[in-house]
């Protein structure tokens, strides 16, 4: 946390749009004015003119808010395939926001300037309604949002607000998100969320989590995953390989088994390379046979849709049929070259039904940046 402020600038703040009051939070017991916030998982206990860890939710005389409420950094139509989720609604456009923090500290981020800047430069961002989001999404042809980029889950009053207002217009609510959220926060967003892409670091290694992102265990995730999947939500998991510290073929094999036990062994798992970026410019891109070789332990595990992300163009980009092995969706890059399923998703060789939800979108051109 960060060093508190005067009362008297913090209850300034009240009067600015992106302030707001925050949900998912309960006073702490015989400390009066303190805080707990329940919406990630490290259930931060917040002092009077104090910030949670993400640096964005402040305790402000005993009250807790977000200051990033639709303070966003980005605003932009993206592939569905960028986020990535390859089996929900292929060939899909989102309008993608973000704003600035994170819950995570990662020493690897490719999204720094958003996640972590908020130490060196504050709050910043475009101030956009729920209303104005949902416009942006219709006038631009999307077929859903994706609240991506930063870590979703600490400007969840905002996402909630514009997912439940999508709804309201057929848009479909998805979001890319550490997963380091509590069940209390999946239940809030319930059937407002149609689908995840949980990001795993290094396997979720627990000295890993710890040493690179600042995260003392990586398990909250797992009860999350649980959550989502009871609340109904399409899952996909990406686990990101850094190589030297987060590439060991036991923590993927853990990682892909309880994947196959827990969400089911169709579920799609994206093994994604790392690029040199913010405080590992030291590290190596991830070798292609590493990629490979990981997932190949994690088809052994009994993943059937493994794929390897930020290579291009690679035999794993593409979907193949569980049961026969025909290549039913071929891909380059984030762009479907190639859609071989019927119209109810199965297989044209065998007649085997793939675990994808929605339909094949042929894509509209363009993908413009709004803010």
């Amino acid at each position: 946390m960060v060093s508190s402020e005067p009362a008297s600038r913090g209850r300034g703040l009240l009067a600015r749009p992106h302030v707001r009051p925050a949900r998912l939070l309960e006073p702490v017991e015989g400390k009066e004015g303190w805080v707990r916030c329940n919406l990630c998982a490290k259930r931060c206990i917040i002092a009077p003119g104090r910030y949670g860890a993400c640096g964005v939710r402040r305790n402000i005389d005993g009250k807790l808010y977000t200051l990033v409420y639709g303070l966003l950094t980005a605003m932009n139509i993206d592939p569905i395939e960028k986020k990535p989720l390859y089996h929900f609604h292929p060939g899909s456009r989102v309008l993608s926001i973000s704003t600035v923090g994170c819950n995570f500290f990662c020493r690897f981020c490719q999204n720094w300037v958003i996640s972590q800047s908020r130490l060196e430069r504050g709050l910043y961002g475009v101030y956009k309604s729920p209303e104005e989001v949902v416009s942006a999404a219709l006038e631009y042809e999307a077929d859903g949002i994706a609240y991506t980029y930063n870590e979703p889950t600490i400007f969840f009053e905002f996402m909630y607000d514009t997912a439940r207002l999508a709804k309201r217009h057929g848009l479909f609510n998805t979001m890319v998100t550490n997963g380091y959220m509590t069940p209390e926060a999946v239940d809030e967003l319930g059937s407002l969320m149609d689908a995840a892409t949980v990001d795993f670091k290094g396997g979720g290694n627990k000295e890993f989590y710890r040493k690179f992102i600042g995260v003392w265990d990586p398990d909250p995730i797992y009860d999350a995953l649980l959550a989502m999947k009871d609340k109904g939500w399409f899952i996909e998991v990406t686990n990101l390989v850094i190589p030297k510290v987060g590439d060991k073929e036991e923590d993927v094999r853990r990682l892909a088994r309880w994947i196959a036990e827990n969400l089911g062994d169709e579920t799609p798992f994206h093994l994604l390379r790392f690029h040199p970026d913010y405080k590992m410019l030291d590290y190596p891109p991830t070798p292609l046979s590493t990629l490979e070789n990981l997932a190949k332990a994690a088809m052994e595990e009994g993943l059937k849709h493994v794929y390897i992300g930020n290579v291009t163009p690679h035999p794993l980009e593409h979907t193949y049929c569980p049961n026969c092995g025909y290549k039913v969706i071929e891909r380059v890059g984030f762009t479907i070259v190639s859609w071989r399923l019927k119209e109810d998703n199965t297989c044209p060789s065998c007649g085997y039904k793939l675990n994808i939800k929605g339909y094949y979108h042929r894509r509209k051109l363009g993908f413009p940046t709004i803010i």
